[in-house]
């Protein structure tokens, strides 16, 4: 973006740093929108959804530990630290409550945020991600990670675009998330797909009470059923859209019908966007 209207923000965390980007809303009473990025993405994931709705909200995005232009813990994360880093973002950007939207690994980080300050949200959104690592998990992103580490990150990010993307994706945005993954350190990746490994949050979701938005993508394998069968009837009162034509991004892949799925839970959000 050209004259990036953003204010980038540095959150000191122990033994790393995490980049942000806020926009403030137009009013002081309009609701602030925070954005958590999957695994080997960075906040530019959500660049569509931000050119649409700032202004109009409060903007805050943010790159997790390892990804984009944050740094590198030293040692292992789990999602309890993931979920801190979420706070402090928020903390730094003096954004007291908001509305969080998370993808793939934003979803977990947002659970463990929640955890231990649900007071601090409005509203969830919640996309292609699940509460807790899947039968068989373990072993499958050790096998990910050991890829990775023997034929780089480019190789991962060729692999990777191949099966989150649909047939149908035209090549400038096949080109634009191969450049995005595999600009991300090995030792992000390995950091993050760490803590996938083995994390559980299921019991979270019956304690979520604020309204929460499910969104998947209907090419992404057996993540839309997932949701539907596992998130959705344990959080109370969720609504659950799937978007056709988009595999494990739909944020990125099928912007406009994500964007709208998202701007209308957020306009029956009570009040508004002067809530």
């Amino acid at each position: 973006m050209q004259d990036s209207p953003f204010r980038n923000i540095t959150v000191a965390r122990s033994g790393y740093d995490l980049h942000a980007e806020a926009i403030p809303p137009a009013s002081d009473d309009a609701p602030w929108v925070i954005f958590g990025n999957s695994l080997v993405t960075d906040l530019s994931i959500w660049d569509a959804q931000v050119a649409a709705m700032a202004g109009r909200y409060g903007i805050l995005r943010y790159d997790q530990a390892g990804h984009g232009r944050s740094g590198v813990h030293a040692g292992p994360v789990d999602f309890d630290t993931l979920g801190g880093d979420l706070l402090a973002v928020m903390d730094a950007a003096g954004v007291e409550r908001g509305i969080y939207v998370g993808l793939s690994m934003g979803v977990p980080t947002g659970l463990a945020a929640h955890s231990v300050a649900a007071d601090r949200f409005n509203a969830l959104v919640f996309s292609d991600g699940q509460a807790k690592t899947a039968p068989g998990g373990a072993a499958g992103w050790a096998e990910r990670i050991e890829g990775a580490r023997a034929s780089g990150m480019d190789a991962f990010a060729a692999a990777t675009v191949g099966r989150w993307l649909t047939d149908g994706t035209g090549p400038d945005l096949r080109a634009r998330l191969t450049r995005m993954i595999a600009s991300t350190p090995f030792e992000g990746f390995e950091l993050c797909a760490t803590a996938l490994k083995d994390y559980d949050f299921a019991a979270e979701l019956a304690r979520v009470t604020c309204p929460t938005l499910l969104i998947a993508g209907a090419q992404d394998g057996a993540m839309p059923e997932g949701m539907a069968t596992k998130l959705k009837p344990a959080i109370a009162g969720s609504e659950m859209h799937v978007i056709d034509g988009a595999g494990h991004v739909p944020c990125f892949e099928q912007p406009e019908a994500f964007t709208a799925i998202l701007q209308a839970f957020l306009n029956n959000l009570p009040g508004g966007t002067s809530q």
